[in-house]
């Protein structure tokens, strides 16, 4: 499945091994006794998770796309599924963040959830690497903001 890799895709992989990403990616990778095997683009695959969280069926940590056995043959085709070109996008975003990454992932996330319920639909990090590729859908609630919701809230004393 691995082929030669366009410049960007290479620039992507020696940039998250040098921000210690990757190397992230690969103990996760060994904390869930998941086997680990080369991908298109520079990835590497990590398939079979089991443990609680995340809860999602795949996510990226550096190059390393690690997901579940229920997902499995969505890494398995040429060419490339939907959901995995949504997790090489995170990890192009791993090489523009480095290891801020995850903190601003989760802080995106949590603004995601007070303002619409959910963790993805507003998420910068999840729209940018395409919601509908990842699974998700926009929440039909996303019209009203944080910020009018505090308004509201302040008309009302």
């Amino acid at each position: 499945m691995t082929s030669a890799l366009s410049r960007m895709q290479a620039l992507r992989r020696a940039v998250n091994l040098v921000n210690g990403t990757t190397a992230a990616g690969l103990l996760a990778a060994r904390i869930g006794r998941v086997r680990v095997r080369s991908g298109p683009g520079g990835l590497l695959l990590a398939g079979g998770w089991e443990l609680p969280l995340p809860h999602a069926a795949a996510f990226t940590v550096g190059n390393v796309v690690l997901y579940r056995s229920r997902v499995a043959r969505e890494f398995d085709v040429v060419p490339a599924s939907s959901l995995l070109r949504h997790e090489a996008r995170h990890s192009s975003q791993y090489a523009v963040l480095g290891p801020a990454f995850l903190p601003l992932y989760f802080a995106a996330a949590g603004f995601s959830k007070l303002r619409t319920g959910d963790p993805a639909s507003s998420n910068i990090f999840e729209i940018l690497a395409g919601l509908s590729d990842g699974g998700y859908r926009p929440a039909p609630c996303a019209e009203r903001s944080v910020a009018a919701a505090f308004d509201a809230e302040k008309s009302r004393k």
